[in-house]
């Protein structure tokens, strides 16, 4: 059963779902948001993504599915794994259009294909894919639950889930130090570089209302995610979670 939750979206708009603030979001910043995810993040962020891969090498997948891909970094980073396919799903198409030409720059788009997809209505086959992994997504969701059971029904039995996100510290000096980033550097930066005023207010908001840590955990083992394991990084800055069918 879902839980009530306090609906965090991009522009406010009450005429509009959060999914299509969020489109619309990423549509606008999508131009500079490479640079701006690295330089906001002090390329912390290649760090963290490498992190995640390495907890699919035991499985070994061949067709892994990137939800929530943006401009397909994280799709990028597993093929370090070799696989024989991987799909980036993102709901904006801006962004996809910046991952699509890096694919081709990169020489990646044989491996790799970049589509429009919604995560909470997935157009793949029961078990059809190996492995999942979101980077930074799943705050996006508009229906968290469906989504994440939208993941765990289209990978196969003992295929395994990783998600990356970020979280809130809660030690000290991290805790304070992410504070100030988060209300101060990111929109400041943000707004400037990106020219979206609210886009990157949205980012600490949406960090703040997204169930983090056990909370999370115990909403993946409810849904049938099996082995759910969590970790911290960067002192809590970002957690990677992970789980089997």
């Amino acid at each position: 059963m879902s839980e009530e939750r306090i609906v965090v979206k991009p522009y406010g708009k009450e005429d509009r779902s959060k999914k299509e603030e969020v489109a619309e979001m990423f549509n606008n910043i999508s131009k500079r948001y490479d640079f701006l995810n690295h330089f906001l993040s002090l390329g912390i962020d290649k760090i963290w993504r490498k992190k995640a891969v390495n907890l699919l090498k035991a499985t070994k997948p061949a067709k892994i599915l990137d939800l929530a891909t943006g401009t397909g970094d994280f799709a990028i980073a597993l093929l370090k794994l070799n696989p024989t396919e991987v799909i980036g799903m993102d709901i904006s198409d801006g962004m996809l259009d910046v991952g699509r030409e890096k694919m081709r720059k990169n020489g990646f788009d044989g491996v790799i294909s970049m589509r429009n997809g919604d995560s909470e209505n997935l157009p793949f086959e029961d078990g059809y894919f190996d492995a999942l992994t979101v980077g930074f997504g799943v705050r996006n969701y508009e229906n968290l639950e469906k989504g994440l059971a939208e993941m765990l029904r289209v990978v196969r039995k003992d295929g395994k889930i990783v998600i990356l996100e970020f979280s809130k510290p809660k030690r000290f000096p991290v805790k304070q130090y992410y504070a100030f980033h988060s209300k101060y550097i990111i929109p400041f930066f943000g707004k400037r570089i990106s020219k979206d005023e609210k886009a990157y207010a949205y980012l600490p908001e949406s960090v703040a209302a997204f169930p983090e840590g056990r909370d999370f955990e115990a909403i993946l083992e409810r849904l049938g995610y099996r082995n759910v394991t969590s970790k911290l990084l960067a002192g809590g800055i970002a957690t990677i979670y992970s789980g089997m069918k």
